[in-house]
C-alpha cells in the first residue's frame, strides 16, 4: 500500500517516482486525502530534485485526468492548439485562428480571462459589442465543423488537480519550477482535447521567463511531455523585452487584430503570427513546409478571407460583425492623452511588465479577480525600441476614461529609456 511519507522520500532522496506514485499523489490531493502539508513539502523537493521527462508526463496526464476532459473527435481533421506563455500586448489568438481556420485547419480555441496588465483572450473578444463565450460543447463542436473556428470560454470542471496545485504553489515558493510549469500547462492543452499543440514561449523582461536559457528549458520540458504523451507539439521562442505590436488594452488590441487581418499589423505582430501560424498549418498537415505554409497564410490576409472569417467568428457568436470593416464601432475611450518624450535620442528599452502596469492602472486590467474591467482604454505606443524621438514627441497614447492619468503618464516615461546612441531591435524569434 502506497504511503505520502515514502513517495516524498523517495523524491526528496532523487530518485525517480512512478507512474502509480504520481497518480496516487494527484488524486489523493485533489480529493483532499493528502494534506496540504505533505503536498507543499512534495512541491518542494520536486522543486530541488526536478523530474525526468516521463515523470512529467505521469504528472501532466495524471492532472489532465483528474477532472472532466473534452472530447473533439466529432471535430473533422486535426485539431491544433496554440498556447502563449503571457506577455504584454499579446493579441495573437485574435488573429492566428480566423488566419489558421481560413487556410482549412479545425481551431477549437478554449481561453481564459486575464489576471493583471489585461484582459485575456475572452475579455478580448467582449470588447465586440454582443459577443458571447459561453456556448455548449455540442454548439462548440457543430461551429468548428461548420465554420472551422470557434472561440469559448473553459467550461467544466477541467483540470481541478491543477487548479489546487497551483493555488498552494503560490503560497509555497515553487512557481517557477520548469517541471511543475510544464506540467500545469500541459495538462489544460491535454484536457482540451487538441491532437497537436504549438507553444509560443515568451522570453524577456515582460516574460514569465526572463532569461533566454530558463525560456528554453520550459520549452523543451512542454515540447518533450506533449510527444511522450503523443501529441505532435513543437515551441518557438519569442521575444518578450518589450510589449508586442502598439496596442494594449481590449478593445485597442481587437482593432488592431483586425488591422492586422487586413494586412496592415505591426510588424512583430504579423511576423509572429506567421511563424505560430506555418507551424500549426505543419502540424495539421496542410503544408508541405514552413514556406508553404507562410505562403497560404499570406493568400488568404491578401483575399480577405481570414477577415471575412473573423467577422462570421463574430456574428456565430452574437456579436456584430461590422467591426470588422468599422472598427470605430469598439468601445471608445472619452480621452486620448500623449505621453511626451523627455529628451532626444533613441528608443533603448521599453519595460513591458510596467507598461502593462501602466495599461492597469487605466482600467484595462484586473489587479483581482473581482475588478471589473473598462474595456475601452489602454496604451498606444508610438515608439519601439530602435526608434528615433524627439523630445516633447509622442512616446504613447493613453486611451483613458480618467482626465487625471499622471500615474501611468510617470510610469512610462520612466520604463521607456531614451540613449544618445542607436540601438538595434531586438529579434522577434529567438529559437525554433
Amino acid at each position: 500500500m502506497l504511503r505520502m511519507v515514502d513517495v516524498i522520500q523517495k523524491k526528496r532522496d532523487g530518485r525517480e517516482l512512478t507512474k502509480e506514485e504520481i497518480e496516487f499523489f494527484v488524486n489523493g490531493y485533489t480529493d483532499g486525502s493528502i494534506p496540504d502539508y505533505q503536498a507543499s513539502v512534495f512541491l518542494m523537493a520536486i522543486y530541488f530534485q526536478k523530474m525526468t521527462t516521463e515523470e512529467q508526463g505521469y504528472l501532466t496526464m495524471a492532472m489532465a485526468e483528474s477532472g472532466d476532459q473534452i472530447d473533439l473527435s466529432a471535430i473533422e481533421g486535426i485539431k491544433v492548439d496554440k498556447h502563449s506563455t503571457g506577455g504584454v500586448g499579446d493579441t495573437t489568438t485574435l488573429i492566428l485562428a480566423p488566419l489558421v481556420a481560413a487556410c482549412g485547419v479545425p481551431v477549437a480555441k478554449m481561453s481564459g480571462r486575464g489576471l493583471g496588465h489585461t484582459g485575456g483572450t475572452l475579455d478580448k473578444l467582449e470588447a465586440i459589442e454582443g459577443f458571447h463565450v459561453e456556448i455548449s460543447t455540442e454548439q462548440f463542436i457543430e461551429q468548428v465543423n461548420d465554420l472551422k473556428i470557434a472561440v469559448i470560454g473553459q467550461s467544466g470542471n477541467l483540470t481541478p488537480a491543477d487548479k489546487k496545485l497551483y493555488a498552494l504553489r503560490d503560497v509555497t515558493a515553487t512557481v517557477d519550477s520548469i517541471p511543475l510549469i510544464a506540467s500545469s500547462i500541459m495538462s489544460k492543452k491535454l484536457a482540451a482535447g487538441a491532437d497537436a499543440i504549438v507553444l509560443d514561449v515568451k522570453t524577456g523582461a515582460g516574460a514569465f521567463m526572463k532569461t533566454l536559457e530558463d525560456s528554453k528549458q520550459l520549452a523543451d520540458a512542454m515540447v518533450a511531455i506533449g510527444n511522450e504523451v503523443g501529441r505532435n507539439t513543437s515551441a518557438v521562442i519569442s521575444d518578450m523585452s518589450q510589449p508586442l505590436g502598439f496596442a494594449i488594452g481590449n478593445a485597442l488590441e481587437v482593432k488592431e487584430a483586425i488591422e492586422t487581418l487586413q494586412g496592415n499589423g505591426p510588424d512583430d505582430l504579423t511576423e509572429l503570427c506567421l511563424v505560430l501560424g506555418s507551424k500549426m498549418l505543419l502540424a495539421a498537415n496542410k503544408a508541405e513546409s514552413e514556406e508553404d505554409a507562410r505562403s497560404q497564410l499570406q493568400t488568404v490576409i491578401k483575399n480577405g478571407e481570414a477577415l471575412q472569417l473573423f467577422g462570421e467568428l463574430i456574428k456565430a457568436q452574437g456579436g456584430n460583425p461590422e467591426v470588422t470593416k468599422h472598427p470605430e464601432l469598439l468601445p471608445q475611450a472619452q480621452y486620448q492623452i500623449e505621453v511626451p518624450a523627455k529628451t532626444t535620442g533613441y528608443v533603448s528599452a521599453i519595460d513591458a511588465d510596467e507598461v502593462g502596469v501602466a495599461a492597469m492602472l487605466l482600467g484595462a486590467g484586473r489587479a483581482t479577480k473581482e475588478d471589473v474591467i473598462d474595456l475601452a482604454v489602454g496604451i498606444v505606443l508610438q515608439k519601439k525600441i530602435g526608434d528615433s524621438v524627439k523630445e516633447g514627441e509622442a512616446l504613447a497614447i493613453l486611451h483613458t476614461n480618467k482626465q487625471d492619468a499622471e500615474d501611468s503618464i510617470k510610469l512610462l516615461q520612466d520604463h521607456i529609456s531614451i540613449t544618445q546612441e542607436k540601438i538595434q531591435a531586438p529579434s522577434l524569434i529567438h529559437t525554433r
